[in-house]
């Protein structure tokens, strides 16, 4: 083996951490402002690396894109599985409580829930709907596994999920009107999360 064939996977491992490094400090950055309205060179300068470079690694900005997007979802199904597997072998209704509690603390990074709702809004793109639809894909099949819950337990997580990011996203905690209350009312977690600046 010659000296070039050796460094090869050295360099691909550089390479791949790159990748990641980007991917993680594009996160806030197309959280503020989404897919389209976001130019490459606010996450390059963001990563502390050039555009030239940024496109090296990444097959445009829709690449990179997508590979925020997947680094997301990803993460949420990290958290999902730790806050389950915390409950030991426990009722599924446990398990996705502790599911829940892990997704509460996640998303108290703003920019998690931001990047969520800008790739959804975005799902006109067939890339970026197919990133979000292998997402949910990951996601809902950790969750079943993960608690035992029936589908109709899974499909009620998933939809009291989108009503806190609802809440969250409106600050509905902070309106004293009934409709608000009749939105916000039981969702544990709508006091807890104080939206950031940006």
């Amino acid at each position: 083996m010659n000296p070039a064939q050796e460094q090869h996977p050295k360099i691909r491992s550089t390479a791949e951490a790159q990748r990641q490094r980007i991917v993680a400090e594009a996160v806030p950055v197309f959280a503020r402002a989404g897919y389209h309205a976001t130019p490459v060179t606010e996450v390059a300068e963001a990563a502390g690396v050039s555009p030239a470079y940024v496109f090296r690694l990444f097959p445009g900005k829709l690449g990179l894109f997508v590979a925020t997007v997947e680094h997301c979802y990803e993460s949420v199904r990290r958290a999902l599985v730790e806050g389950g597997e915390s409950t030991g072998e426990a009722a599924p209704d446990t398990v996705l409580d502790a599911m829940s509690e892990a997704y509460i603390q996640l998303i108290g990074d703003r920019d998690l829930l931001m990047l969520q709702v800008h790739a959804q809004s975005a799902c006109d793109v067939p890339e970026i709907r197919q990133a979000v639809r292998r997402g949910l894909k990951d996601i809902v099949t950790t969750v079943s596994e993960t608690s035992g819950a029936d589908a109709a337990s899974v499909q009620r997580f998933f939809a009291y999920g989108q009503l806190c990011h609802l809440i969250v996203q409106a600050d509905l905690s902070a309106v004293d009107a009934p409709w608000a209350k009749t939105l916000s009312d039981g969702i544990r977690h709508a006091d807890d999360i104080t939206p950031k600046e940006v």
